[in-house]
């Protein structure tokens, strides 16, 4: 009758489940047959994503202690007691000496003023200044009460050819390296989880399609923009607008009364097309001039309906004002305080715009946003162009230098990084902050745990000295080893290797063989016995108090 009462619970659950037998097995395998496993897994640059991992590599043994197991849970769920997975990953173990002193370097950007302070009245230096020479005084002036060893990274424009007379950028928000400072603003309940203003690689996107249309309110604000003593400003946007059927769903606004809440604020719209373009659109300059000389600032505001969503990308913003236009070069020096002036660093250089140009600006290449990113590191790039790049093409086996540059991480945004270059056997090489190492981790029945087991299996030496060891003490047992090569397991042979007796042989080779013997270590040992028939048997041993005992 249980039979029965069995097969009808299998029949009756063929039509509640989609695949019934399989679950059935699956769950009588998990709990009774688990799968006892061993394998060998090297992480990729996915699962470092997956792990929250950005910069590629654990930061501590610790944190790889602790944030392994449950990826080993997901990885294999169905692995039981006695499984053990040995994990490759790559261990930050520090940046070269002095490199996070400039990569963490407070940041000056030098100003239309500063640049009119030392003669060049535009919006960078002339060609023929000499930006290391002017730019002490500049934070001379600048940066209040310094303290001897302060380090700046001094960062500016300079022009390739003399610059002419005309509109020129007074203000400028570049969105391909993220949002800018400008700020995310939910109007209306969100929908979901999902963000309408998202930064994408070259623009920041408002968008109100999650699969189908979403109603929505989201406004991406700038920051406070002063434009006291300005006259005849301009306004220029770069914008690709798609799928837009009606057109009050974007608009840009101008507020002299923000203050943090969209809705409290006076907002006046900007009249500008928005014809959906398709592509990237850059916009005629349009008058700005009833903001002259105040403060303001901008919001982009992006509407959706439940029938209407359309997709707004910017991928910049301008403010200009009369002055002076010319192609420039955006360059950074590092200056330290010496405790009565500033002084220019050296052994230390950071890339310029025209610098990440040279190693290509097309798609996927450095130069496109001048940055570096994960699908273009800079290992990959520096060494060739160090060599090829004077001075540092004629330098000396050992010359180092200690290259900082822009980064662009898409879940961290824009980063200043660096690393140490060294000449070695003739090429630059880059200094490596990682090492590859490995963990250990075995299945408790419970969860994952680090593991020190050292799976061990015997040889023909072991054998040798495990019979010249023990063949006062177990004559017998000991010459009947030695002579055919396996332990005697049969309770009824006079040459009969009991549990206790292996013990003791496992203690006496561990403690006096090239084996690891600190306290906790854990040995599974590999053996040949017979038992009615040559085979293979182990036992788990781990050492406690100074001695190797079974492990249960």
């Amino acid at each position: 009758m249980k039979n029965i009462y069995f097969y009808l619970l299998i029949i009756g659950a063929i039509f509640t489940s989609c695949n019934p037998l399989e679950d059935i097995y699956n769950d009588i395998d998990a709990k009774e047959n688990p799968i006892v496993g061993e394998t060998t897994y090297i992480l990729t640059s996915d699962d470092y994503e997956d792990l929250d991992l950005t910069f590629g590599s654990f930061s501590s043994e610790e944190d790889a202690k602790t944030m392994l197991p449950d990826f080993l849970s997901d990885l294999y769920p169905s692995w039981g007691k006695g499984s053990a997975v040995t994990v490759g990953y790559r261990l930050f173990i520090g940046n070269a000496e002095g490199v996070s002193d400039y990569s963490g370097a407070d940041v000056y950007q030098l100003t239309n003023a500063d640049y009119a302070s030392t003669g060049s009245d535009a919006f960078g230096f002339y060609p023929n200044v000499d930006a290391t020479t002017q730019i002490p005084n500049v934070l001379a002036t600048q940066i209040a009460s310094p303290v001897a060893g302060d380090i700046v990274l001094a960062r500016y424009s300079q022009y390739f050819d003399t610059p002419e007379v005309g509109l020129a950028n007074l203000l400028e928000y570049d969105f391909a390296a993220g949002f800018e400072g400008w700020s995310i603003i939910e109007t209306s309940p969100a929908t979901g989880s999902n963000a309408v203003w998202t930064s994408l690689t070259g623009y920041v996107q408002g968008n109100g399609f999650f699969g189908t249309q979403v109603a929505n309110e989201e406004w991406l604000v700038s920051p406070a923009i002063d434009l006291s003593g300005e006259t005849n400003l301009k306004f220029q946007i770069t914008q690709e607008i798609d799928f837009l059927s009606v057109p009050d769903q974007i608009d840009i606004l101008i507020s002299t009364n923000y203050s943090g809440d969209p809705s409290t604020a006076t907002w006046t719209p900007l009249s500008f097309d928005k014809t959906a373009f398709g592509s990237m659109t850059t916009s005629p300059d349009y008058d700005f001039s009833a903001y002259d000389g105040q403060s303001i600032n901008i919001a982009f505001k992006y509407v959706s309906s439940n029938t209407d969503a359309g997709r707004w990308r910017v991928a910049s913003m301008a403010l200009k004002v009369l002055g002076a236009t010319g192609e420039t070069n955006k360059k950074g020096e590092f200056f330290t305080y010496t405790g009565s002036e500033w002084e220019e660093v050296d052994g230390v250089s950071f890339l310029s715009s025209a610098d990440f140009d040279s190693m290509g600006e097309g798609s996927g290449q450095p130069g496109r946003f001048d940055n570096f990113g994960s699908s273009t590191p800079a290992e990959s790039y520096l060494p060739t162009f160090l060599s090829l790049t004077p001075p540092y093409a004629y330098a000396q086996e050992e010359d180092e230098v200690i290259m900082v540059y822009d980064y662009f991480s898409s879940s961290s945004g824009a980063q200043i990084r660096g690393n140490l270059y060294t000449v070695i056997d003739g090429m630059w090489t880059a200094y490596t902050s990682t090492i590859d190492t490995a963990l250990q981790f075995g299945f408790d029945g419970n969860s994952w745990v680090p593991d020190n087991t050292i799976r061990y299996t015997f040889t023909g030496a072991d054998v040798a000295f495990i019979s010249n060891a023990f063949i006062d003490i177990y004559p017998g047992p000991a010459d009947n080893y030695g002579f055919f090569g396996s332990f005697d397991r049969r309770p009824t042979s006079g040459n009969y290797w009991n549990d206790a007796m292996l013990l003791e042989a496992f203690n006496v080779l561990l403690e006096n063989g090239n084996f690891v013997t600190a306290e906790d270590q854990k040995y599974v040992l590999t053996y040949v016995i017979y038992n009615g028939s040559t085979t293979n048997e182990s036992k788990s041993v781990i050492k406690t108090g100074g001695e190797w005992v079974y492990q249960q």
